[in-house]
């Protein structure tokens, strides 16, 4: 009589392995996480832009704001995004398309973690979509994980 619970065992084990390995790289990937923005080419602008903030306060993402004072960063963006494989504009053309799955849960927590830095706590799902042609497919399974962590979406 054949057993499959050796077999099931095996491949059991070898998923929880492979589980193992993605979530050490996850991890690796937490602790180095924008590390370039303490590079003297980030941390300026940035210190820059933290007193911007500090007087006039945090602009939400998405908006008017949000874009002016990003464009106020210019060269020290170009830096980051060469050096931190989480953003799309590190790929260039290929943006989203270019990224491993590694690199978009990376994006995804950091969206995630902007999100709550200033008065709204929801992630602007939408307008990030949008601004990096977001297939409709992959959106939705941005939404449905935003579903399952509780996380607010707008």
């Amino acid at each position: 009589m054949s057993d499959s619970a050796p077999v099931t065992l095996k491949h059991i084990a070898r998923v929880g392995e492979l589980l193992d390995m993605m979530a050490t790289e996850l991890s690796r990937r937490g602790v180095v996480h924008d590390a370039s923005k303490f590079d003297p080419i980030e941390k300026g602008p940035l210190d820059e832009m933290q007193r911007l903030v500090d007087k006039e306060g945090p602009a939400p993402y998405g908006t008017e704001e949000y874009r002016r004072r990003t464009a106020l960063l210019g060269p020290m963006l170009e830096h980051h995004y060469a050096h931190n494989s989480h953003h799309p504009e590190h790929y260039g053309s290929r943006g989203i398309a270019g990224m491993d799955l590694f690199d978009l849960i990376e994006m995804w927590a950091d969206w995630k973690a902007a999100s709550e830095r200033g008065a709204e706590s929801a992630m602007n799902l939408s307008y990030s979509i949008e601004k990096h042609g977001i297939p409709p497919m992959l959106a939705d399974v941005l939404r449905n994980t935003a579903d399952r962590l509780g996380w607010a979406v707008k």
